[in-house]
């Protein structure tokens, strides 16, 4: 051993850290599916009382691009695989997810699924309801993965096309190329449900590299096992805690990447096409004039709108854009909303959610109360909660529902996404809404005007379009919000033959 890890390793003995692994869980780095224990150590500790609940290995980036560098063999490998073998492997993993006892960390432990859902509760500040919903998700993907395949290749009815390279697709020759020998995948800590998206890529033979989110490793690790353990090659998965600058290496290394953070984030990787981008998505609802008068029949898909998940999604609405009664509309969501307290994590109503750093819901409640200094802005639930917007609860802080009459579309709240369930209400002549919505991931259009679902349909800025009283948080998981993963990771080319 050479001078400097030896002395790294009496520094980290005398600190009482590797007394401490002895009785905490450990979570390994997992290379191409083999676990490895680093030296460089962090600890994940509960959002509400600040106890250690895991340490997890750290791998820095010079192991990263190292690892990248086998991502050509690892592909090869996975590629020998049939592809309807890996369907029914991740088949069974979604059913292993959400019932079975699973390997979690490298000493022989196993976890549960109700052990699952505490640890992703202390960490995360999730409540139970949350955690179990987000579950539901992973485990609708796995399990229904023919479906969702189908729908993200449009309906490609020869699966043997991705073990020969060519095939038919609605009798017409087709063949698709591979863009990417590995996805990186860098992932949030603020909701479980995205790994959602990048689980397609396991059934379309695509070694995947996950960094998971600083205060949530438990749902990308338990999906992992899951798959390991329903048989899927661990060649073709990689789970890679690290800092910025191991992201930065999984981001630069990877064919193809899939990021999750705040705009100063993502802003890096505008307009590079081997990169996707799932940033904050200024989902919206629209009613138009045609509907605008039953205004009051709407109301449960606008708070559900605004604050399933815990109002923690993109997919959450963040402004509500409404032609008249917006003053009466943003009373009566302030009503509904404003009931919602927080509640013990078990409690089986509980639907808010903590946040893992509190420092994180100072901010935003100070940027809240900063944008409502200027005219004309109104908080119309702070008659209804009775305190402060901030608070704490058993241990955790918490920002309480929030709805701002906004005087217009130019005022600094009405076309921004917070990280709790927050959105704006906004009187706008319906001709004008598509002219002022900017770039939003999801639109709920309710109406019935076919002038002016024509221009929606139109509208380059809207991602995905609901039309109709559905809340923007509907989910069909063959219908992608923010990219389609098929036409990400693969490139259809011509074929002629004789």
């Amino acid at each position: 051993m050479g001078r400097y890890w030896g002395r790294r390793l009496r520094q980290r003995e005398a600190g009482g850290l590797f007394r401490r692994d002895k009785m905490t869980l450990h979570i390994p780095v997992l290379r191409w599916g083999e676990p490895y224990q680093s030296l460089d150590r962090t600890e994940l500790a509960s959002s509400r009382n600040g106890q250690v609940q895991a340490v997890m290995s750290q791998a820095n980036a010079g192991m990263i691009r190292r690892d990248l560098r086998r991502a050509r063999d690892a592909a090869t490998a996975l590629r020998q695989w049939p592809v309807r073998e890996l369907w029914e492997i991740c088949e069974r993993a979604g059913e292993l997810f959400v019932n079975a006892e699973l390997p979690v960390g490298q000493d022989g432990r196993s976890q549960t699924p109700e052990q699952y859902v505490a640890s992703l509760s202390e960490t995360s500040g999730l409540p139970y309801t949350l955690c179990r919903q987000n579950m539901k998700k992973v485990h609708h993907v796995l399990t229904n993965i023919r479906s969702i395949v189908g729908g993200l290749t449009r309906g490609i009815d020869d699966l043997d096309v991705f073990d020969r390279g060519r095939g038919r697709q609605q009798g017409v020759p087709v063949s698709f190329v591979p863009l990417a020998d590995v996805l990186g995948v860098v992932l949030p800590s603020n909701s479980p449900g995205v790994n959602s998206i990048w689980l397609p890529a396991l059934a379309l033979k695509t070694p995947v590299f996950i960094k998971p989110g600083r205060e949530e490793p438990w749902t990308p690790w338990r999906i992992i096992q899951a798959l390991l353990v329903a048989g899927y090659p661990p060649v073709g998965l990689s789970f890679f805690p690290t800092d910025h600058e191991g992201a930065d290496a999984i981001m630069a290394g990877s064919d193809r990447a899939i990021i999750f953070g705040d705009d100063k984030t993502l802003s890096r990787y505008a307009g590079e096409p081997s990169v996707q981008t799932h940033g904050t998505g200024r989902s919206k609802v629209l009613i138009g004039e045609d509907l605008i008068d039953r205004w009051e029949d709407l109301i449960d898909v606008l708070v559900e709108s605004v604050a399933a998940n815990g109002g923690r999604s993109c997919i959450n609405a963040s402004c509500i854009l409404v032609p008249r009664h917006a003053d009466a509309i943003a009373d009566a969501l302030a009503k509904r909303l404003g009931r919602i307290m927080p509640r013990a994590v078990d409690d089986e109503a509980a639907v808010l959610s903590a946040f893992a750093n509190p420092a994180v819901a100072e901010f935003i409640d100070a940027t809240i109360e900063e944008g409502l200094a200027e005219d004309g802005a109104v908080d119309v639930t702070a008659p209804y909660r009775e305190g402060p917007r901030r608070v704490t609860f058993d241990g955790g802080t918490y920002l309480l529902p929030t709805i701002v009459r906004c005087p217009s579309m130019d005022h600094p709240l009405a076309n921004t996404e917070m990280l709790f369930a927050f959105s704006s209400v906004v009187e706008l002549q319906q001709d004008r809404m598509l002219d002022r919505i900017g770039p939003s991931l999801v639109v709920t259009a309710i109406t019935r005007d076919g002038s002016f679902t024509e221009r929606l349909l139109a509208c380059p800025l809207i991602d995905r379009l609901n039309l109709g009283s559905m809340p923007t948080c509907h989910v069909q998981w063959d219908q992608p919000h923010e990219g389609n993963v098929f036409d990400f990771l693969f490139r259809r080319r011509a074929i002629q033959s004789c």
